[in-house]
């Protein structure tokens, strides 16, 4: 072990020579001295680590720290000569003395046995977490062999049973449905057959009004006519009777949706009869012009509307083509025409189609592909279905897709699900984080590329699949970039699997140079062409821009929806205002605008209205966050408004504050490394500093990541998973939490962290808060508040929601999302299975809120919070200030010590989540991290009794 004198000198020269100090890298830089055998071998490990530039002051630092280790072991060696010198003259010496020897030795042994132990102790824990893995592989093969014995058979019991339901059903249904069947037929053959007349007429009086026609033509056509305009009039007579008398309604014919009140006018005494006279007296007025005239002229009509000072001038910078471009738009398919479409005809529409043979014979004759195609062109949905096809799926073999969002990936298998005509979850499934809609029969998943992540634990070679498709490549989250590496290694030694990334932008070579110069095939062609334009000049508040936009689009162009990019939830609602606003102004002048928010925290029936079709005569526009950009498809929308803004999250590593910034659009680099540096250290890879990154992350995050892992246990002093480490890893949480999870085992309260733990990862979308309700809702939220914190509080809600046998009208009453609620509980679920996986039991302990929050501040003691003197809170380790958001049910209590879930920056730096602790417990469950002069409360000490002058 270092001295403490080699340990502080270290730290003071760590701030010349890489700018900071800290007692980890401190620690690290001692142990590789003590292992070099020479300074210049010292230097080469402090190189190969790629942490520091070699320079001057770094060879100077290596070659002191060096010789200062190289006398302590001199020191350490006389003073062991010295010891057995001593033990050699006491055993020559009389028995008497021996007991007195023996004692002098256990009360002061030497180092040797303490590093001894301490091997003896690392070793231990590295033969208990390798006995726990392959019990957990144990487990997994003896549960897959038993679900397939068992769900074979049972699945061809019910499959059965279905089949025989089904068929007598059918037998039941079959005579009427043929005769509702017949009349549907009938009543859609007339309106056909009518229209089909009035097309022959239109069509003959087009091409033959010029010509001279034979009698017996003209016959014909006056015939023709005669037909239609008695149809016509048999239908008006039908609708004549109707009048002033009572009928039965048709089944799809809708009553008035409510009831009209007449206005003054036609309520005051002889309206009916002027009414009457004046419908009369206008049958005999001469009316002149065009009946189309206002038709023609309807654009002029809002030339007023919006002022030249406030309309944006936009330039057309690039115009894409469409494979439907050249095609006039009277000639482009209309609703109906597209409703009529088969789902093969839609396949065969898809840009990719005609390359299918040779997307498959590139696939057949190289292992990597990169495949490079625009939105819309049908990579996705397609692919998967070609491999298929193809026979890639033999022998129970799978074809896996992943996806960077969870929601693309739901959608997008129930789609493919629908073409290919099976049930989501047998043949077509997808597996996201805490839901699995797979089964036996799968062999199409689609994916988080976190689950494909995971999967790497129990198959590290990924043997049942054939096929790997790393979808939207280009969207670049960090689970990608680390699947990258593991499956560029992994198709080096299984030539059999065919590897896919696809990109939809012109970052392919990237890929293809990353993945040893892999092929690219380009799909060229998209469905629809795209006009791009800009501005001319920036605008200063692009809120009231898109605005701006919107209104100018609603009232200059043709029919089409609208979908406005904006960042959050506040600036949807602010936008959602202004335009009801100016849209209520302008009353009848202009068509209907109709504006549907969607961000991800919004109420699931109000998400689903932007979904619905548009009515005619009226306009949609869609105020969304990014979460319409690959995850959602709308039907409708001819218009896209991108200000060029998002919110972005950045984490600071060293705080451990997560940042939600408005920036323009770019590629930024940010996440916490932690949950993916465990990952990978469970799947056996130690050496993260050379791991094949495609752009490696910064070396300083890295070893951040590990210094955290390292002080909640998860690795050992040399770098190695321990066995805490290996049971973290198997939940697809936040390390912070997994530990938290797992100390709950100690102080018997599981039951109620996996409550807390589900609630927390619902990500602050449990209460809703509408604008015309916020002093209902907020009532509401207090009535939840538990002493202690948000934790508990967060509790209280799910625990009464249990009572209420997980009510959705309960949740509707309290201004809870249902939504989320049942996210939770799902979560849970799943935490419960993996609690009894890392061989925990479930324990209750309810009404001790105090081993509740022990077990809280196990996990989360990294996020520790000290009340100042200046009214604010500051981190323990940092001393930043923060302060209690305002949602918090503690942010007017201020508790002396807290703990926070997370730091996020909006106005100012706001504490999530909070829940009060006490700071002995700090040093109980992290003794290692904090020491007792850190937590010393000054709250209770006196002042100090004044001498001299002043006492007398």
């Amino acid at each position: 072990m270092a001295s403490k004198e080699v340990e502080l000198w270290v730290q003071d020269q760590l701030h010349d020579v890489i700018g900071m100090s800290d007692r980890y890298i401190a620690e690290f830089l001692i142990s590789l001295a003590e292992k070099s055998n020479s300074s210049g071998h010292f230097l080469q490990k402090i190189q190969d680590t790629g942490t520091l530039d070699v320079n001057d002051k770094v060879t100077r630092f290596a070659s002191e720290l060096w010789n200062k280790k190289k006398r302590e072991r001199k020191e350490e060696k006389s003073r062991k000569k010295n010891i057995r010198k001593r033990e050699e003259t006491s055993s020559s010496s009389s028995s008497d003395s021996e007991p007195e020897k023996k004692r002098s030795n256990r009360q002061s042994p030497s180092s040797s046995s303490d590093t001894e132990d301490e091997e003896k102790e690392r070793l231990k824990d590295l033969e208990e977490r390798d006995a726990f893995a392959k019990r957990l592989r144990d487990k997994d093969k003896d549960r897959t062999k038993n679900k397939a014995d068992k769900g074979s058979k049972k699945a061809f019991e019910e499959a059965k049973k279905r089949l025989e339901l089904a068929e007598k059903d059918r037998r039941s249904m079959i005579p009427d449905l043929r005769k509702s069947s017949r009349r549907d037929y009938l009543k859609r053959r007339g309106v056909d057959k009518l229209q089909e007349l009035e097309e022959d007429i239109a069509d003959d009086e087009y091409l033959f009004s010029k010509d001279e026609l034979t009698e017996r033509e003209r016959k014909d056509i006056k015939y023709k006519k005669t037909v239609l305009s008695l149809a016509k009039e048999h239908r008006k007579a039908g609708d004549k009777l109707k009048e002033g008398r009572y009928y039965m309604p048709d089944e799809d014919e809708k009553p008035l949706e409510k009831y009209v009140e007449p206005t003054a006018e036609e309520q005051r005494p002889g309206f009916e009869q002027r009414q009457w006279e004046e419908e009369h007296v206008n049958k005999g007025v001469m009316k002149f012009g065009a009946k189309d005239a206002k038709k023609k002229h309807k654009e002029k009509e809002y030339d007023f509307v919006v002022d030249e000072l406030d309309e944006i001038e936009f330039v057309s910078m690039l115009q894409m083509p469409g494979s439907h471009e050249e095609e006039p738009r009277e000639k482009q398919m209309s609703e109906a025409e597209k409703k009529k479409m088969t789902i093969q005809d839609v396949r065969k529409s898809l840009p990719i189609y005609p390359f299918r043979e040779d997307l498959l014979k590139a696939i057949e004759d190289h292992q990597v592909l990169i495949i490079e195609g625009e939105t819309g062109s049908g990579k996705t949905t397609q692919i998967p279905q070609y491999l298929y096809e193809a026979g890639y799926t033999k022998g129970d073999m799978k074809i896996g897709v992943t996806q960077p969002r969870r929601v693309a990936a739901m959608s997008v298998a129930a789609r493919v699900a629908e073409e290919i005509g099976v049930k989501l979850g047998n043949e077509v499934g997808y597996s996201i984080r805490f839901e699995d809609c797979t089964s036996e029969r799968t062999v199409i998943k689609y994916m988080t590329d976190g689950m494909l992540l995971r999967e790497f634990l129990s198959e590290p070679d990924l043997a049942g699949y054939t096929a790997l498709i790393v979808d939207e490549a280009h969207e670049r989250t960090l689970h990608t970039d680390i699947l990258f590496g593991l499956v560029k290694d992994i198709a080096r030694f299984r030539p059999d699997l065919k590897l896919l990334i696809s990109s939809a932008t012109l970052d392919s070579d990237k890929f293809s140079e990353f993945f040893d110069d892999a092929p690219i095939f380009r799909i060229p062609g998209r469905r629809y062409p795209v006009d791009i334009f800009y501005t001319k000049a920036p605008e200063a508040d692009y809120l009231d821009a898109c605005v701006v936009s919107v209104l100018q689009i609603h009232l200059t162009q043709p029919d089409g929806d609208i979908l406005v990019f904006l960042t959050g939830q506040e600036e949807i609602e602010t936008s959602l205002e202004i335009l009801q606003e100016r849209a209520r102004k302008l009353g009848n002048s202009i068509k209907e605008l109709i504006v549907l928010p969607i961000y991800s925290t919004l109420p699931s029936d109000l998400q689903a209205k932007i979904f619905e079709p548009t009515p005619p005569g009226a306009r949609k526009v869609v105020l969304a966050t990014n979460i319409a950009e690959t995850s959602l498809t709308i039907d409708g929308i001819i218009y896209v408004i991108d200000p060029g803004f998002c919110k972005q999250k950045s984490y600071n590593a060293r705080t451990g504050m997560e940042s939600l910034v408005v920036t323009p659009i770019s590629k930024i680099q940010r996440t916490n490394l932690g949950n993916v540096v465990l990952l990978l250290k469970s799947l056996g890879i130690n050496d993260l500093i050379h791991f094949d990154f495609m752009d490696p992350p910064p070396h300083e995050t890295l070893v951040l990541a590990l210094e955290q892992l390292y002080a909640l246990g998860a690795l050992n002093h040399k770098g190695e998973l321990t066995k805490l480490g290996r049971r973290m890893a198997e939940f697809p949480v936040d390390p912070m939490m997994s530990k938290m999870i797992l100390a709950s085992e100690k102080y018997k309260c599981s039951e109620e962290i996996l409550s807390i733990t589900a609630m927390l990862s619902v990500n602050n979308a449990v209460f809703y808060r509408p604008k015309d309700k916020v002093v209902h809702a907020d009532n509401a939220r207090m009535n939840f508040f538990t002493a202690g914190g948000d934790h508990l509080t967060l509790l209280n809600v799910y625990n009464q929601w249990a009572e209420t046998n997980f009510s959705t009208q309960w949740c509707f009453e309290n201004f809870i999302q249902h939504r989320s609620m049942r996210r939770a509980r799902d979560v849970r679920d799943q935490l419960v299975g993996l609690l009894e996986r890392v061989e925990i039991e479930l324990t209750s302990n309810s009404m001790d809120t105090v081993a509740i929050r022990k077990a809280v501040t196990a996990g989360f003691f990294y996020h520790t919070a000290k009340f100042s003197k200046g009214g604010s809170y500051k981190t323990v380790k940092h001393q930043q200030s923060v302060m209690i958001h305002p949602n918090s049910s503690l942010f007017e209590e201020q508790p002396r010590w807290l703990i926070y879930h997370e730091l996020v920056f909006t106005t100012k730096e706001f504490m999530r989540q909070v829940i009060e602790i006490e700071n002995q417990w700090l040093l109980e469950v992290a003794p290692h991290y904090y020491k007792a002069k850190e937590l010393e409360d000054g709250s209770s000490r006196k002042m100090p009794k004044t001498v001299g002058k002043s006492k007398d």
